[in-house]
């Protein structure tokens, strides 16, 4: 389901958001740094830019090299 994409902008903070991830993927956590919330609110704000269709969050599982020693 498809939200408001102008009630998702009209937020200053889910704009400032936008503008971060504009400049560079970022994770979660390095977006919350940026702003004096809670990890929980900046979740919410990226669930509903997320509903919006304005960005696309991707999962990465991070890699181990395995090397002889």
């Amino acid at each position: 389901m498809r939200g408001n994409i102008f009630q998702a902008i009209a937020d200053p903070t889910r704009r400032a958001i936008i503008t971060l991830i504009d400049l560079q993927a970022i994770t979660p956590n390095a977006i919350a740094d940026n702003f004096n919330t809670t990890r929980q609110a900046v979740s919410e704000h990226l669930c509903i830019l997320t509903e919006c269709e304005l960005i696309k969050q991707e999962f990465q599982v991070e890699k181990f090299n395995t090397q002889l020693k």
